[in-house]
């Protein structure tokens, strides 16, 4: 866990939860191989997929069902895309003065290992961020964002952002785990 000692309470906390959730969720990406990635379970899957250039986008940011329809599965690759790319970094994007050139938001690693990487260079973008808030700035409105967000704090904001972690870092452990026993079905029982 990296050193939090010299913050206020509520930062080190939050900064001591957000180094759990990044141990736990990249214990899960440990090893993941390309297959995986874009393994798609059922068809008409929502991924990151090459465009015409060859680089590598995602098709769709939100994905809808259709009227009737259950709701789209998405593979690992867009999971970690929206937790990097869309999440983190757009939080630092539209919430923080000092946000860097990040380019095309849409366009993501092909690769598992230049995905993982992506999604932890996004999480050291965010984590750094809030590590140099103190409690003051952390409990105070942002003043800036999108939608009703000015008005919202830092702390609602890395909350959020913890949700929407362990909301796709769940999914992406289940869908490892479905990948690894594909093929394989349990006795029936009598």
């Amino acid at each position: 866990m990296a050193d939090v000692t010299g913050h206020n309470p509520a930062t080190r906390d939050l900064l001591a939860i957000f180094e759990r959730a990044r141990t736990r969720l990249f214990g899960r990406l440990d090893g993941l191989t390309d297959a995986e990635y874009h393994w798609e379970p059922v068809g008409d899957c929502v991924g990151v997929r090459p465009g015409d250039d060859g680089v590598f986008r995602v098709a769709t940011l939100f994905p809808e069902p259709a009227p009737g329809a259950p709701d789209p599965v998405t593979t690992i690759a867009w999971r970690i895309w929206h937790i990097g790319a869309l999440c983190l970094r757009g939080y630092v994007t539209h919430f923080f003065d000092d946000a860097p050139e990040f380019g095309d938001r849409h366009a993501w690693p092909g690769t598992a290992d230049g995905g993982v990487r992506a999604l932890a260079e996004d999480w050291e973008h965010f984590a750094a961020r809030l590590a140099s808030l103190d409690d003051a700035r952390l409990l105070a409105p942002m003043g800036r964002g999108p939608g009703g967000w000015a008005d919202e704090t830092y702390q609602k904001l890395a909350l959020h952002a913890l949700v929407e972690v362990a909301h796709h870092g769940g999914e992406i452990g289940l869908l490892r785990d479905l990948y690894l026993r594909e093929g394989v079905r349990a006795p029936l029982l009598p």
